[in-house]
């Protein structure tokens, strides 16, 4: 059926779900005698009788209860005397039963009439009570929905004009009720906004699939704030399912579109921040964490962001001038931009000053600069206080002004430092920074300085650390006799603490080396003094001339007195337990635990033998000319720190051109390859190199190879490598004699020593060296024991010993003026640049040594020294 225009003058046929439908009126018409003259089919349906079974019937007696029909006699009566009667009428439908007991109530209102002949009728209509009472509790419920609900009610017709709205839809309209009648979707929104919901409601109509919470955008009236609604829309039918219109339900959601967007805003601040949690502060370097900062901020919080960091406390100064006024020169040390054509050269908000006096110059990364002193920069240097700076304020660079849309200011605060600045721009487009984004700016910068100023802190420690570290190494080109020596210390990367590691060449009496290597566990400032006291008590053990396994006994309980109150040695405890993760009671503590590995190695250039003692560290390699390198075997120990373990020796005769290799476990050892790997690849470095034999080449050459061969580069551990090629002493360079224990050997040895030196060529040492030796027979023959041999051995140095079987060791004093003896070790020690004495496993030896003439200077007077004894 074509629609029609609502009030068209057409006639039509009334379609079915009009409301006659809904409130089922039934019509009848009564004669001049009271009788039922015509019976509607509705009355039919609604009486339960049929026209024959009405017609001609008086209606009391037809419908109305038997108790109730003297009365509804009289209505009749009244009825047709020419009143108008409505009333409540109980029915009793024949269909129903035969006990004559009402079965129904209707409203009945009787309207007086009169027929052709002028005698009195009446028409009747007839309305179920119980339907009528449903129907008007329907339409006040409707109107109570309609009127009084929160939402706003609209109905629009099928040519989408507005039929009715209730006043909560007149109120977020901000017009009366009255005004939306006949109105259109255009009278209400802006052009677009009305045509996406015309273009809803056509489509509602056409497919009767509802639409909800459709987005709408628009104004109110003397409002200029934009506000939100969201539509629902369903279409109307009548009861008989006839399309009559559109009804939609509409919601302010300006409010709670503002909440989602705060919450929304939240959840990325929160997500950021833990972003830079987890992202900011993950090396120690200055510039990366700098680096990281702008990561997490560019381009997830901002467009363009830039970190200055004060110069000073770059260089490890603790308080630079200037630091308080903000005057001080600061670094560009990272910046960052998410716009593709943005300023290149981002100048900020605070331009550097010129160097020349004029226009304020951008800054590059890696310049030092400072602000201008009245800059918004400076000002939040000075005070600690972030800032926000809009982008027509961008210092006096118009071009970034017409870019940037605002900029925040924020000083890098740690621990009630200022470190540095940090700035964020947003670009034209983007929206201002606010409050929240300050306080998150804040937080991101915060988080950022404490990672920095911890990493400046940890890199000033590191200096001192490695400064320290490298004042205990020995000099880069160590010298011994009988050796050609070199070595390599690569300390770990930057980013890492400082180790333990350690080695050392120690030259002993009698042109005797001591080769040390030593590792102690853990990294960091504590590893490296720990080092240091071990390699002074190592120095000290060596000079007293102790057997390798002895010092590396008492080093272990130097290493166990480390970790006790007062550096005590713990000579009364079992120190493994300790010293492998608990106390004696059982408890953990590992700060009192050291723990160390170390090889010493004794080279006597003489006899060409080598005695080691290991304590738990990686064995040495050796190569003997024409071979390949191997593992020394020997006993590996225990741990320095470990006790209760004894030291074994190994000791080996190394020919003339062996290659001795000591070194810690960094050379071999690294994440990428385990530690066999690494072995077997040194191996093959020392065996073979590029153009020859290991032992053929410069030992420094063979560093290089070995460092160039092997994976040095991963900067995980401090790598220590020492290697020594055996030279010996040449025979012609010894001279070695055994004396009987009488008088006359005195003599004799003074003889044998003269010719010695003539026979060197150093005549000029013959005096001294015959009256020294003359001392040092006289004091064996007198306190020693057995035969008394004499040695002299030329190297870089004379050294002079003398041995007997005798166990007291020589003790130097000062003789009285009376003494007819006691001087002569006070002769020694005034004759020579150094003496002393040392066991043996037959007795003990006493020495001294010379320095050989230079041509330029000559040795200490003879006569002048034993003047001055008296």
């Amino acid at each position: 059926m074509p629609e029609e225009t609502v009030g068209s003058p057409m006639w039509q046929s009334s379609p079915p779900g009009s409301i006659y439908d809904y409130i089922r009126v039934a019509s009848f018409s009564l004669g001049s005698d009271g009788r039922i003259t015509q019976w509607s089919e509705r009355a039919a349906r609604l009486l339960g009788l049929t026209s024959r079974q009405a017609i001609g019937k008086d209606p009391v007696e037809a419908f109305v209860p038997a108790e109730l029909r003297e009365a509804g006699r009289r209505a009749v009566a009244n009825i047709l005397d020419g009143r108008e009667w409505t009333g409540l009428v109980p029915y009793r439908s024949p269909a129903a039963g035969d006990d004559g007991r009402a079965t129904g109530v209707a409203e009945v209102h009787v309207m007086p009439a009169l027929a052709e002949s002028g005698e009195r009728t009446a028409l009747c209509l007839a309305v179920d009570v119980g339907e009528l009472r449903g129907l008007e509790t329907d339409l006040a419920a409707s109107r109570a929905v309609f009127g009084q609900s929160p939402l706003g009610f609209f109905f629009c017709g099928t040519d989408l004009r507005m039929v009715r709205v209730n006043e909560r839809f007149a109120a977020i309209f901000g017009r009366p009720v009255d005004a939306y009648t006949g109105t259109l979707p255009q009278d209400l929104l802006p052009r677009t906004e009305a045509d996406r919901l015309t273009a809803a409601l056509r489509q509602v109509l056409a497919s009767g699939q509802t639409v909800t919470d459709m987005p709408l955008v628009g104004s109110l009236p003397g409002l200029p704030e934009r506000r939100r609604w969201a539509v629902s829309l369903y279409r109307l039918h009548s009861g008989s399912g006839r399309t009559i219109g559109v009804a939609g339900v509409v919601t302010d959601v300006t409010g709670r579109r503002r909440a989602e967007q705060e919450a929304a805003g939240v959840r990325r601040n929160l997500a950021l921040l833990n972003e830079a949690g987890a992202r900011i502060g993950t090396s120690l370097d200055l510039e990366t964490t700098a680096r990281e900062l702008l990561d997490v901020a560019v381009p997830q919080f901002c467009d363009l962001a830039s970190v200055d960091l004060y110069q000073g406390l770059l260089a490890g100064d603790e308080a630079p001038p200037g630091l308080a006024d903000g005057s001080a020169e600061l670094r560009r040390v990272a910046f960052a931009s998410a716009v593709s054509d943005g300023p290149i050269m981002f100048g900020d908000c605070c331009r550097a000053e010129s160097d020349d006096g004029g226009l304020p110059k951008p800054i590059q990364v890696g310049e030092v600069h400072r602000f201008p002193f009245h800059s918004p920069c400076a000002g939040a240097l000075r005070t600690a206080r972030a800032r926000v700076v809009a982008g027509k304020d961008s210092g006096d660079s118009p071009e970034l002004g017409a870019v940037l849309q605002s900029t925040l200011v924020v000083p890098m605060v740690a621990r009630d430092t200022v470190v540095g600045l940090a700035q964020f721009s947003r670009t034209k487009g983007s929206e201002p920074f606010g409050e929240r984004d300050t306080m998150l700016a804040v937080e991101l910068a915060a988080r950022a300085a404490v990672s920095i100023d911890n990493a400046r802190l940890y890199r000033r420690e590191h200096e001192r650390a490695l400064i320290l570290q490298r004042s205990l190494l020995p000099p880069g080109d160590p010298e011994a006799a009988g050796l050609d020596i070199a070595c390599r210390y690569l300390p770990g990367n930057s980013a890492t603490e400082v180790g333990g590691d350690w080695f050392d060449v120690i030259e002993l009496p009698g042109h005797r080396t001591a080769l040390v290597v030593g590792d102690v566990m853990g990294r960091g400032l504590r590893a490296a003094v720990a080092m240091g006291e071990l390699r002074t008590a190592v120095r000290t053990l060596a000079q007293l001339d102790l057997e390798p396994a002895e010092v590396i006994t008492q080093l272990d309980e130097i290493c166990r007195g480390l970790g006790k109150p007062g550096n005590l040695p713990h000579t009364h405890r079992p120190a493994s337990r300790a010293a492998l993760g608990g106390t004696a009671d059982g408890s953990s503590d590992p700060v009192e635990v050291y723990l160390a590995t170390c090889v010493y190695a004794v080279y006597d250039p003489v006899t060409r033998r080598c005695t080691f003692a290991n304590a738990g560290h990686l064995p040495p390699v050796m190569v003997e000319p024409g071979d390949s390198a191997m593992l020394m075997e020997m006993p590996p120990g225990m741990p320095l720190g470990v006790g209760d373990e004894p030291f074994e020796e190994t000791e080996v005769e190394l020919p003339d051109g062996t290659l001795l290799a000591l070194y810690t476990d960094g050379l071999v050892e690294s994440r990428d390859h385990p530690l066999d790997e690494g072995l077997q690849a040194f191996r093959k470095a020392l065996t073979t190199r590029g153009d020859g034999a290991a032992g053929e080449g410069s030992l420094e050459d063979i560093c290089d190879h070995v460092l160039g061969s092997l994976d040095t580069h991963h900067g995980e551990d401090d790598i220590a490598l020492l290697m020594a090629r055996m030279q010996g002493l040449a025979p012609e360079s010894v001279g070695d004699w055994h004396l009987p224990s009488e008088p006359k050997s005195v003599g004799r040895a003074r003889e044998l020593a003269r010719d010695q030196l003539e026979s060197w060529g150093l005549d000029d040492l013959a005096d001294t060296t015959e009256l020294l030796v003359s001392e040092l027979v006289t004091n064996a023959l007198r306190y020693g024991e057995g035969d008394i041999r004499l040695r002299l051995l030329l190297d870089r140095t004379l050294v002079c010993e003398v041995w007997d079987g005798g166990l007291v060791q020589p003790r130097r004093r000062r003789a009285r003026d009376t003494d007819e003896g006691g001087r002569g070790l006070q002769l020694v020690g005034l004759l020579s640049e150094g003496w002393g004495s040392r066991r043996t496993p037959r007795g003990k030896t006493v020495w001294f040594e010379l320095a050989l003439p230079d041509g330029q200077s000559s040795g200490p007077d003879s006569v002048e020294a034993l003047l001055s004894l008296w």
